[in-house]
């Protein structure tokens, strides 16, 4: 039987519990889709060219005030994209394996504008979509800023361990102090895996083998694969209709809004 966690956090004093899975959507969502798995990925391949990368032309120059640009040189235009560019490499599953839409985000915890969204737009879909089975989120490491970055993303994996990521996710957003300031050392790594009470031999142990910086790398490639030049960046994919559509940076809650709403009825 699959293991199953409870996952609870508060939003403005109300307590909310939402099961934590596993990253087993391909999976479970096999039957849902009106494509066999290969046909799904082609699908969507097309429509990360002609649909993502310009399905939101309206919010596209507010995107450059929102989006954490680290980058140097420019990725390569993106090629050879499936579903799994999309889901593997990431976070649990947060919400309903089943949810008719799947919201993943690429960000770095270091990074100002992936605090922004946090605070000012996650709670909302959380509260309005997760939570009542309609969408399921994914999060994926894309660590441009620093090493901190790097030692954040891979003690939220640890913690993943012990079927704490998403509160480890939600402790490194709630201590953000600026980047590469120092708020995410190995000190405070360790204090904030105390405070959701982590068996801390077992997390020190997965940290210092660095068990997974091989997902952590894998999942900056397939950001670069998808052409993501900065955080955060947002991938909305139907698994009714195989549709997806990008987001880039901070936007408002009402952008999010927008897409799953159209999304549902079709």
């Amino acid at each position: 039987m699959e293991d199953k966690k409870d996952f609870t956090f508060t939003i403005e004093g109300k307590d909310y519990t939402i099961l934590e899975k596993e990253n087993t959507l391909k999976e479970s969502n096999k039957k849902t889709l009106h494509a066999p798995s290969l046909g799904i990925g082609a699908i969507i391949a097309g429509l990360c060219i002609v649909g993502v990368f310009f399905g939101l032309g309206d919010f596209s120059e507010s995107s450059e005030q929102l989006i954490e640009k680290q980058i140097v040189q420019e990725p390569p235009r993106p090629q050879q994209i499936s579903i799994d560019t999309f889901i593997q490499n990431g976070s649990p599953i947060l919400g309903k394996t089943d949810a008719p839409i799947t919201l993943v985000e690429f960000g770095d915890y270091q990074c100002h504008f992936c605090n922004v969204f946090y605070h000012n737009t996650g709670h909302e879909i959380l509260e309005n979509y997760v939570m009542i089975g309609k969408v399921n989120v994914i999060f994926k490491d894309y660590t441009i800023i620093g090493q901190d970055s790097i030692n954040a993303a891979h003690a939220a994996h640890c913690a993943g361990e012990q079927g704490k990521f998403w509160q480890y996710h939600d402790i490194l957003y709630d201590n953000w102090s600026g980047e590469n300031s120092g708020w995410a050392s190995q000190e405070n790594l360790e204090k904030f895996a105390q405070k959701i009470e982590l068996e801390m031999n077992s997390f020190t142990e997965c940290n210092v083998e660095e068990k997974y910086m091989q997902i952590i790398s894998a999942s900056n490639k397939d950001a670069q694969t998808l052409g993501i030049t900065g955080t955060p960046a947002f991938y909305i994919i139907s698994m009714n209709s195989g549709q997806v559509q990008q987001i880039e940076g901070a936007q408002p809650y009402e952008v999010f809004e927008k897409v799953f709403d159209s999304m549902l009825e079709t």
